[in-house]
């Protein structure tokens, strides 16, 4: 019996694929997340780091510039084949694991990633949609998807002002059409 048990332990999942192409984790040097990924590319490997947009404001300048959401990790879409081009690759220090089992990621997780830096390709078509005042309207895209609120007034031909209540305070922000989706009425915000 303890036989079977250390030759269960052995095992271990590997979810890297001869055909298919999955996305897997690959943990980087600190602060090398876009360096990572341009050396990828390089290679003909899918690599996506979710970015988000951040402002400085200097005393005699602006900055813009973008952060990884999610510091030394960069996702890269992958073949059992390339499993070793990619350890390979500067600053490149392991793979995500959950013990010693490699899993892979969802696809739509790496969407919901792709919505949160406001990165993703939209998924359902909204150029000739109306949007009236008062209308119930979820944001699917961007650091606010997934709040909810009506919209106030239009700021453009293709921009909203939309009233979005959370914890008890009423934010008022413009955001593109192709960004909001039209839901119920009858919606209860917790």
């Amino acid at each position: 019996m303890s036989a079977a048990i250390k030759t269960h332990k052995q095992e271990t999942i590997n979810q890297l694929s001869d055909k298919d192409e999955r996305w897997f984790a690959v943990y980087t040097k600190y602060k090398c997340e876009k360096f990572v990924a341009g050396q990828l590319a390089k290679k003909n490997i899918q690599a996506y780091v979710p970015l988000v947009a951040k402002t400085k404001r200097y005393s005699r300048k602006i900055k813009h510039y973008e952060v990884p959401l999610i510091n030394c990790y960069v996702f890269v879409k992958i073949k059992k084949a390339d499993y070793l081009r990619t350890l390979e690759t500067e600053f490149v220090m392991k793979f995500l694991k959950n013990g010693n089992d490699l899993l892979a990621i969802p696809e739509s997780e790496i969407q919901i990633l792709k919505r949160v830096g406001g990165q993703a390709e939209e998924t359902f078509e909204n150029s000739s949609m109306v949007l009236d005042h008062g209308q119930w309207v979820e944001v699917v895209a961007g650091q606010l998807t997934g709040m909810k609120g009506k919209i106030m007034t239009q700021a453009g031909k293709k921009s909203f002002v939309v009233d979005l209540e959370t914890i008890g305070y009423h934010l008022r922000v413009n955001i593109d059409l192709k960004w909001l989706r039209p839901i119920k009425e009858n919606i209860v915000i917790s």
